[in-house]
């Protein structure tokens, strides 16, 4: 399952990184919100290369927006693998997606807490983010399902009441073991 996660995740990420560049170009077309440098002025904090005032590093820019685009989509990929799919798991993957920037950006001096910021510039930030977490979030979902239930789904097949969205599950599967017959 991991080995799947990872590549898995990789693409869903990417694909979700795409999205949400794309996203927020067409919103600086139509607002003039200028370009943000931040993820490059984080990777280069964390990473201790030097900073140049008034230069913007669009190559680190990059690494940084799709290197944590992809290295957070084979979370996704692990909760999708897992069963945890669909809208609800995306939602709570954005939660993620946005603590993992704020650490970052907060820990490193280059960000301030959210609570401190414009409201439409937090609007921004949130609405980007969803679009990656659920662009994401359905890659990741199309991708696990090919390889069927996840673990967590072929549980709840089993216990009354649950609602696992997917058929019965013979017991001996649902517990690891081959049905021998």
């Amino acid at each position: 399952m991991i080995k799947r996660a990872l590549w898995q995740g990789m693409i869903a990420g990417t694909v979700g990184g795409l999205a949400m560049t794309l996203g927020e170009k067409a919103e600086q077309a139509v607002t003039g919100r200028p370009d943000s440098y931040v993820p490059a002025r984080v990777l280069q904090r964390l990473a201790g290369l030097p900073e140049h005032p008034g230069k913007q590093p669009l190559p680190v820019n990059w690494a940084m927006h799709f290197g944590q685009a992809a290295l957070l989509g084979v979370l996704r990929s692990v909760m999708a693998q897992s069963g945890l799919r669909g809208p609800a798991a995306s939602a709570k993957f954005a939660v993620v997606r946005l603590t993992n920037d704020q650490i970052l950006e907060n820990a490193t001096g280059v960000g301030a807490p959210p609570a401190t910021w414009p409201r439409r510039e937090l609007a921004v930030d949130l609405l980007h983010k969803s679009v990656y977490a659920f662009v994401t979030g359905i890659v990741a979902d199309a991708l696990a399902a090919r390889g069927g239930p996840g673990p967590g789904q072929r549980h709840a097949a089993l216990r009354p009441g649950r609602h696992s969205g997917v058929g019965p599950v013979p017991r001996e599967e649902a517990h690891g073991r081959k049905a021998t017959g």
